[in-house]
């Protein structure tokens, strides 16, 4: 396989700057926070500016319609119906308000479904409402390495029993960052009379994402952040609901929205657009994320998809090949962004520690799926230089005492 070309490092050095990255750290790590542009973060200074010079004009006059204006800008991008897509502040409040909306329709021996790349914190909510319930949670164990999607299909059907309600699929797994077959997954789940909800914290921005294919596929529920690959800043998410389910749908904070007079919008409008004072400011900036973030190549986010996953792909063979390791844990058509690769057992967080404290290096190193076996996850954005990864490369065969 070809190496890096060089076209990567000067890409690198003509658009490290457009962010505000501590230049002396080798940063990694996009996929747990991202970053946000500077000039999407000026925006939001712009925006707070106007809230702050007059709160009671922005928050009672301005704000419901630059909110609808943001969410058109945003199923322009995703696909989707802006009447139906609400903005929360990350996924894991997606994920929470669309499980206790569950809760009045499960019964005692119900099984709720996921897998076991699910994130914890999602995970964690299942687990509540199962006991809330006296349902149960059932999981798919996908293996890793794994050899492609096919696999990942009859893992996950193989667990599906008449007593399956619900199932909660990773679009991008967090621990293995692996691309899954949600729109396979979802047919075949609703043929079986399975709701299903889609948990796409890392998916916009990252992979071509059709909100309403999704839903034609069987997707009821939809959420996704847009402060990781969308570059959006830290609080900006969505909830995306199929109309034949929005009835059931209410937020977490029942706040005015629930006895305001419906006029021109729907209930759900007005409970999920207003459930109390905060910053809007992170989802009044998602358009200029887009645009911007858009605009940087001249193929627009096609060709930045492309290049991250073309980065991070010849990033892993590096790697591979540095540490020695055994082959590749999944087809690069499981990729998108980001790329986990396995490492000899050990304690993960010390390891963590060091590559950030002795060399200045941002990567997650993780236990998964026990405390037995030890992985770390790169990321690929467009800052990042093909001399990042073999700076963790060098970094960790001295730590791992690697020849």
């Amino acid at each position: 396989m070809p190496g890096y070309s060089g076209a990567m490092q000067d890409d690198a050095l003509t658009f490290r700057p457009l962010w505000l990255l501590d230049p002396a750290i080798t940063f990694l790590n996009h996929g747990s926070f991202g970053a946000c542009p500077r000039a999407v973060l000026a925006r939001q200074s712009e925006l707070r500016t106007q809230l702050e010079s007059e709160p009671v004009a922005f928050m009672v006059r301005t704000l419901d319609g630059a909110l609808s204006e943001a969410r058109k800008a945003l199923t322009l991008f995703l696909g989707g119906d802006p009447e139906r897509l609400a903005f929360v502040p990350n996924a894991t409040t997606g994920v929470n308000t669309i499980t206790r909306a569950l809760a009045p329709h499960l019964s005692p021996g119900d099984e709720l479904l996921t897998t076991s790349h699910e994130y914890n914190a999602c995970r964690n909510a299942l687990e509540f409402v199962a006991e809330l319930t006296g349902a149960r949670v059932v999981v798919a164990e996908v293996p890793f390495p794994i050899s492609g999607a096919d696999e990942i299909v009859e893992r996950v059907l193989a667990v599906c029993t008449p007593r399956t309600r619900f199932a909660l699929i990773d679009h991008v797994t967090s621990p293995t960052a692996l691309v899954l077959p949600v729109e396979r997954l979802a047919i075949a789940l609703t043929e079986r009379g399975v709701d299903v909800m889609v948990d796409g914290a890392h998916a916009p921005g990252m992979i071509d994402l059709d909100l309403k294919a999704l839903e034609e596929a069987g997707v009821r529920y939809y959420t996704g952040n847009l402060h990781k690959w969308t570059c959006a800043p830290k609080g900006a998410a969505f909830l995306h609901v199929a109309e034949d389910r929005l009835s059931r749908v209410r937020p977490l904070t029942i706040s005015h929205g629930a006895n305001a007079p419906l006029g021109t919008k729907s209930r759900f409008r007005h409970e999920f657009d207003w459930t109390g004072t905060a910053d809007p400011t992170p989802y009044l900036c998602v358009p200029e994320a887009i645009s911007y973030m858009g605009g940087l190549l001249p193929g627009g986010w096609g060709e930045l998809r492309r290049r991250n996953h073309d980065k991070v792909c010849e990033a892993r063979r590096v790697l591979s090949s540095r540490l020695g390791l055994d082959g590749e844990p999944c087809p690069e058509a499981l990729l998108g962004s980001m790329a986990t690769l396995s490492l000899p057992d050990g304690p993960a967080m010390p390891l963590m520690d060091a590559l950030f404290h002795d060399h200045q290096i941002e990567v997650p190193v993780l236990h998964w799926p026990g405390p037995n076996r030890r992985f770390f996850r790169v990321s690929a954005q467009l800052y990042n230089a093909p001399t990042d990864y073999d700076r963790l490369g060098h970094a960790l065969s001295l730590l791992l005492n690697l020849p």
